[in-house]
């Protein structure tokens, strides 16, 4: 089946990539094709903002966490039934956790697929060209098939870049204005995902303006491609055990990647449930609680004090379960938020956390626990203000093999670390962790 298939990336990080990439999935979806979208990289909050605008679940692609035949196997599994299938990129289309590794331009060229870079023109005309030049001839390993300009606010400008485009042999698809009503407020993790801003009526908004002024059936022509992207194809598994799992996930507890979720299902039964609006943990083998923004709801998880005891309850009785970054500040005694109101956790660990003087934390990390090697990424900006949690026999390193802060800690059966883990890949992180289900 012929589908068309293009990576949108740009020279460097707030040229609108995302702002464009959910005007083109809302708007593709409006032509009532079948849109698949994915995000470069380890992001978990794009990917939410993705899934809104195509109505399916966006994707990870990640070459650091995971092996090249797993993306390869992830992109073929979801792209082949869709109509197209739209991947925004990372950063700028070069910048990788070392050089190219892991970039867009690597899962570009993985992929094989196409890059259509987008380019903050706001103080730009002919100079496009040799931007567009070393980006179209830095790297033979990639195509990239076609531009979008951003904050572009006449005509006339337009067709200064047009020229420069025409120069260059970079096809000119179209442009995006300067305009308050498509811009998506930022917070520390990225994209906003709290309820002062109407998503829908940005996303609307921008597909609105897609639609006027970027060439949608060209771009669908020149991405248009006939062979299958890969020989890989996933296939489904039976449960190997019958665990109960059970998964927060809500407003506070976001950050998920689906592939860890699908993972899980193999091994029992997922049970997703709120820490902020349910009264009690659901019966369970397993608890995860993975990250996200518990700091913006700390009032209510305090004041929902009968989920509190029931989570503190099942660890400290030896319940198994995996705390990461955000569940592991709600494990905590208390959470300090940004204004510096101190609230009451759960207490199940030996810590009290903060989102006052601290500092950002981000990058790739690499575990290795007793032998057992796994990836994941890091990115918060909270800390600990009291830690007297005992580590587990963990080491953690950076992207280039320097051992960072990072700790895997134990109390009881309960495991914490500022470090997401991505095991949809390599199992054996989870495997490690549930072997200590009775």
């Amino acid at each position: 089946m012929a589908s068309s298939h293009f990576l949108i990336s740009a020279p460097s990080s707030n040229s609108g990539k995302t702002t464009l990439t959910l005007g083109l999935l809302r708007a593709l979806k409006k032509r009532n094709l079948t849109v698949q979208p994915f995000k470069c990289g380890p992001d978990y909050i794009d990917p939410i903002h993705h899934t809104q605008a195509a109505g399916h679940q966006s994707i990870n692609l990640d070459t650091f966490m995971s092996s090249d035949s797993h993306v390869e196997e992830i992109y073929a599994k979801y792209s082949g039934i869709a109509d197209a299938a739209v991947t925004e990129g990372v950063m700028g289309l070069f910048d990788g956790a070392d050089k190219m590794q892991g970039s867009s331009a690597a899962i570009a060229e993985l992929l094989g697929i196409p890059v259509i870079l987008v380019v903050d023109a706001r103080s730009m005309a002919y100079s496009a060209a040799p931007l567009l030049y070393g980006f179209k001839n830095f790297y033979p390993g990639i195509n990239v098939a076609g531009v979008i300009f951003n904050f572009v606010n006449t005509a006339s400008h337009y067709r200064f870049l047009q020229g420069a485009c025409a120069d260059v042999g970079v096809e000119a698809l179209g442009y995006l204005p300067k305009n308050n009503d498509l811009a998506i407020p930022s917070r520390h993790l990225g994209l906003h995902i709290s309820g002062e801003t109407n998503y829908e009526k940005v996303i609307e908004n921008v597909a609105a303006a897609v639609s006027q002024t970027v060439d949608l059936d060209r771009l669908l022509a020149i991405t248009k491609r006939d062979q299958p992207i890969s020989r890989f194809r996933s296939t489904s598994s039976k449960a190997i055990q019958q665990l109960k799992i059970a998964v927060a996930h809500d407003e506070a507890f976001t950050f998920l990647y689906q592939q860890n979720i699908d993972v899980l299902a193999e091994f029992g039964e997922i049970t997703r449930f709120s820490p902020v609006h349910d009264h009690q943990l659901p019966k369970t083998d397993f608890l995860y609680l993975p990250g996200g923004y518990p700091e913006l709801f700390a009032k209510e998880l305090s004041a929902n004090k009968t989920m509190r005891e029931s989570v503190g309850e099942y660890c400290r009785n030896g319940g198994l379960t995996y705390a990461e970054c955000g569940g592991l500040m709600y494990l905590g005694k208390t959470l300090t938020n940004n204004q510096g109101n101190t609230f009451d956790m759960v207490g199940a660990l030996d810590c009290n956390t903060s989102m006052l003087h601290s500092k950002m934390t981000l990058g790739y990390r690499v575990g290795n626990w007793d032998g057992l090697e796994f990836r994941g990424h890091e990115f918060h900006y909270s800390g600990f203000t009291n830690n007297e949690l005992a580590e587990a026999k963990a080491k953690i390193t950076n992207a280039k093999g320097i051992e960072t802060e990072t700790k895997l800690y134990r109390k009881y059966n309960t495991f914490a670390s500022y470090m997401h883990v991505y095991w949809g890949d390599n199992r054996g992180f989870l495997e490690k962790l549930l072997e200590l289900v009775t």
